[in-house]
């Protein structure tokens, strides 16, 4: 047993010094992570921070003026233009120059005073199915607001039922009270960055040794097949760890992200995940040839697993179908793991369901991994 542990430190120290020594390797592995985390965290986000809007008052009124100023006043919302013509609105809708158009009909407020109500047009650009919901969810707001001043704007109204309103609504978010969006992003950013990892380098690194020959030359030593796939594997489990602490540093100190939960239990999931990973990889690196070959498949795979993992779009939105498929992969369950203990303290009890998951694909993978290897070996 001795033997066999001082054989595995051997090998484990010529990966670590091929690894280091790999000039072209060591950017993919300790700068564009976390180029990638400064980036995506920032671009891929769906707040709408301001929205710029294109003015049509026909009204021309106190009451009307003063509705425009509520929609400015809000920090939300910034008027680009004005005009009186329908095309032009339109226009301005068109050539990206505004997301939303504020249309005030004429007798705006002649109708507030003498019926109690009046209307108001909001035009939309909808391009961007979910930017719209976000605007119109703004424009919503500020008008509801509004609708409860009048009786102070117009106190003549006061006792008119109909300007009163029915239910006040008063919303509180839980977990994410800010809606700040980075704070959703970064955990399921994370684990993209360490799927990048283990995958594309655990399969590229058995690949390598068949291009330049010394996979032969190793066979037909005495090394044991576990000892040599734990001298492959085991540095990029490492370096997955490493990867995932600098991220989490970080998630906490660059971005503010909270972690509500245990640093111990991402550790424990995420030891469990980079098996998968790295099974996988080895898996890819016993049907391809070449680095190439083995970059395309690891990429295909990649980019479903991405987009079916709950990262960019809610998997409730996702066909069924769809969703069943998500079931078996590993980044949704890891992303939807790292979400609940970073943002709402979940603990292993709250996680059992998808831990499980992920420590049966680690063992299925492992192990038609390691006998495939032995097939394409021997």
């Amino acid at each position: 047993m001795r033997a066999s542990l001082a054989v595995v430190g051997h090998l484990l120290r010529k990966e670590f010094l091929q690894i280091f020594r790999n000039r072209g390797m060591l950017p993919i592995i300790f700068i564009m992570p976390f180029i990638q985390l400064v980036i995506l965290s920032n671009a891929a986000t769906f707040d709408v921070p301001q929205v710029r809007f294109h003015l049509q008052d026909f009204d021309r009124s106190a009451l009307s003026d003063r509705l425009v100023k509520r929609f400015t006043s809000t920090g939300y919302f910034k008027m680009t233009g004005e005009s009186f013509r329908q095309k032009s609105g339109i226009d301005a809708l068109v050539a990206g120059k505004s997301e939303m158009v504020l249309v005030i009909p004429e007798d705006f407020e002649q109708e507030m005073m003498t019926g109690g109500h009046a209307r108001i047009q909001l035009l939309i650009d909808a391009e961007d199915g979910f930017t719209a919901g976000v605007i119109r969810g703004y424009a919503n707001e500020i008008v509801a607001s509004f609708n409860r001043d009048l009786p102070e704007l117009l106190p003549q109204l006061a006792g008119t039922q109909s300007v009163l309103p029915v239910i006040d609504i008063r919303s509180r978010g839980w977990y994410n009270p800010e809606l700040i969006y980075t704070d959703y992003m970064v955990p399921g950013v994370l684990v993209v960055l360490v799927t990048l990892i283990g995958l594309f380098l655990s399969g590229m690194n058995v690949v390598r040794e068949k291009e330049i020959g010394t996979i032969d030359q190793i066979n037909v030593t005495p090394i044991r097949r576990w000892q040599f796939i734990t001298g492959k594997l085991v540095p990029f489990w490492i370096i997955g760890l490493s990867e995932l602490t600098v991220g989490l540093v970080i998630a906490r100190l660059g971005f503010h992200v909270p972690m509500l939960g245990s640093y111990g239990v991402i550790y424990l999931v995420a030891a469990i995940y980079l098996l998968v990973v790295l099974g996988m990889g080895l898996l890819i690196s016993t049907v391809t040839e070449s680095q190439q070959q083995a970059m395309f498949i690891a990429w295909f795979f990649m980019v479903i697993f991405t987009l079916l993992s709950g990262l960019f779009t809610p998997i409730e939105s996702m066909p069924h179908w769809a969703q069943n498929l998500t079931l078996f992969n590993p980044v949704r369950h890891f992303v939807d793991i790292m979400r609940r203990v970073m943002l709402k303290g979940a603990g292993i009890g709250d996680i059992t369901t998808p831990l499980f998951m992920l420590a049966v694909q680690a063992i299925i993978l492992l192990s038609f991994a390691v006998n495939r290897y032995r097939k394409v070996s021997v």
